[in-house]
């Protein structure tokens, strides 16, 4: 009975369903969080991802999968989709998707990469680019949980204009703590010359290794790699150091 009740489950998470999307909102320039009403959502642990699949009038299927960017909520689900230049799905998802049309999801996957309200420990998460995303809903979800387990976000960006949920971060929520990175340019009168990640941003950003927090890193393969490898020469256990990479998908 066991088994049948966790095959159960699995077929529920891996079954397409019809989602309509129901609000858009531009992130930055390349960006937009797509919402979408999934009749039957079983729900989602923050980190989790859906496969998105479109399929063309002449039967043409493709699919893509996303990170999913919002707190469980029911059967609603946000996905925030960066524009892949020439990408053959991301465009169309910003640009051809209109409030009404519907599109196939199927999830939630994923179990490593992800923060459950019932952790305690202190959590440091550190993001480059669109690697946010996942750790914005373990931040939506410790908001929502009313978690007092502490936040830390270190979140990497090439410019200023490349920050997403910007007003969101930027307002009080006890307990949390961001701090914005610059690689190509910062904002007039920033201290922080425009530079990649280093081990002075992870030790005055970070946690200390005797914290023992756990750690999740998010981005490029290239920065995630970097990051992880400086977290390791500051002494935090491998095992407590959780890592989400991409890279190209055709988009």
């Amino acid at each position: 009975m066991a088994g049948t009740a966790v095959l159960g489950r699995l077929g529920e998470r891996l079954r397409w369903r019809a989602s309509t999307l129901v609000e858009q909102r531009v992130e930055t320039s390349s960006a937009t969080t797509l919402a979408f009403h999934v009749p039957g959502w079983p729900g989602h642990l923050a980190g989790q991802h859906v496969d998105v699949r479109l399929t063309a009038e002449d039967g043409y299927s493709t699919q893509r999968s996303y990170s999913i960017a919002s707190a469980a909520d029911g059967e609603r689900l946000e996905l925030t989709v960066q524009r892949v230049p020439d990408g053959e799905v991301s465009p169309y998802l910003i640009e051809g998707l209109a409030v009404g049309d519907q599109v196939e999801l199927r999830g939630p996957v994923g179990g490593w990469f992800v923060w459950r309200p019932e952790q305690t420990e202190p959590v440091l998460l550190i993001a480059g680019g669109s690697g946010v995303v996942p750790v914005m809903a373990m931040i939506r979800a410790r908001r929502a949980a009313a978690s007092r387990a502490p936040f830390r976000l270190i979140y990497s960006v090439r410019t200023p204009e490349d920050r997403m949920y910007l007003p969101e971060l930027r307002r009080a929520d006890p307990g949390l703590d961001t701090t914005f990175l610059y690689t190509r340019r910062a904002p007039d009168g920033w201290s922080r010359p425009p530079s990649r990640l280093d081990v002075r941003d992870v030790t005055a950003a970070g946690w200390p290794p005797d914290f023992e927090p756990t750690v999740y890193v998010c981005g490029p393969t290239g920065f995630v790699e970097h990051a992880a490898d400086l977290l390791v020469d500051l002494g935090h256990a491998a095992e407590r150091i959780r890592t989400e990479r991409f890279g190209p998908s055709g988009g």
